[in-house]
């Protein structure tokens, strides 16, 4: 008798058949873009692949063959600075490894867990952006036919997790301000939408915590700079507006601190203003803005070798592997306290 695996069997081209009341050759034709389907019997047979969570089984057999030669990667959107250092550092990565990389977005994908379970017949391997909004059916059922890896999100069965640690940074940054007196510190972003910004505010409350206060809630905002004008714009008509902000990301925290100055506050006297990521335009606002630097590149990296090494059968899998992030110290946090350990933060 063979031992136990503990994986269930993964689902069949014949289970999705026997669904949608079709033979395999229909679902084979469906799933290749064959236009000789009928529109009718087509949804059919996609509803009982996402209903089953389907994986075509080419990607197991390319898994065998090493046919592909390829990873994917799936993120949420492009935007921004932080996506092109994942970019950088995964495609370089598995590029020195001899292997090609095949990209899909989210943003604007009505059909993106079908899209990402296409992708997977087509790679060795897959990488996935933890903020992507893959559901947790679609991973598990990924991860049994392919390796997964998970970048920046949160466990998932099967799958092999990298990311970075945002709390202790972000603990740092809000006592800065706190120990210098801020007693309205702010924190903005959305804690739901992603793994490690909830981190980062789980940080933000830790360290009021410790001072003895409650943390107030979070101004909840997506994370590009838009959202950082409109907060700016809330923030200055309130009757006592914060004296501080710890920003979930540098788009919002560069956004929001140019509104406030254009509206005549000033930054860090009336107002101190943090981000996150230490994205290239942090170091030549006026102030220079505060903010933690994460090893986003190094992370991306890390997630193509261990992807790399699964495929070639490493058996050591399943890890979570954590990289910590610096807390950088420029003008928009305001001046240096004597009680911030200096081997703890670095100056630019």
């Amino acid at each position: 008798m063979a031992a136990a695996t503990g994986r269930t069997r993964p689902t069949t081209i014949y289970s999705v058949a026997e669904r949608a009341g079709v033979s395999i050759a229909t679902v084979s034709r469906v799933l290749q873009g064959s236009s000789v389907v009928t529109p009718a019997t087509r949804e059919r047979v996609l509803e009982a692949v996402d209903g089953l969570g389907y994986v075509p089984l080419g990607a197991a057999r390319s898994l065998a063959a090493r046919r592909y030669e390829s990873h994917g990667l799936i993120l949420p959107e492009l935007g921004g600075d932080y996506y092109a250092d994942v970019l950088i550092g995964f495609e370089s990565t598995a590029g020195s490894l001899g292997q090609s990389v095949v990209l899909v977005v989210a943003q604007g994908r009505a059909d993106f867990a079908r899209a990402a379970r296409t992708l997977a017949a087509r790679v060795d391997g897959l990488a996935v952006m933890g903020s992507a909004g893959l559901p947790t059916s679609t991973m598990a059922a990924l991860a049994q036919r392919i390796p997964v890896v998970v970048i920046a999100g949160t466990e998932q069965t099967g799958c092999e997790l990298v990311r970075a640690d945002s709390l202790p940074g972000a603990k740092q940054l809000t006592l800065r301000l706190l120990r210098a007196g801020r007693n309205r510190v702010c924190f903005i972003g959305d804690p739901d939408q992603a793994v490690d910004v909830a981190e980062r505010y789980d940080g933000f409350k830790a360290a009021h915590h410790e001072r003895g206060l409650e943390a107030p809630a979070p101004v909840r905002c997506r994370f590009d700079e838009s959202a950082g004008v409109n907060v700016a714009d809330r923030l200055v008509r309130m009757a006592e507006p914060p004296d501080a902000l710890v920003c979930a990301n540098d788009l919002v925290a560069v956004a929001a601190m140019n509104r406030l100055q254009q509206k005549g506050v000033r930054v860090p006297d009336d107002m101190a203003v943090t981000g996150w990521d230490d994205i290239l335009a942090a170091r030549y606002t006026r102030p220079r803005l505060t903010t933690a630097r994460q090893p986003v590149r190094e992370l991306a990296a890390l997630g193509a070798r261990r992807l790399h090494e699964r495929i070639n059968g490493d058996e050591d899998w399943g890890a979570t592997h954590v990289l910590p992030c610096e807390v950088v110290i420029r003008e928009s946090c305001g001046t240096k306290h004597p009680n911030i350990p200096k081997k703890k933060v670095s100056s630019i």
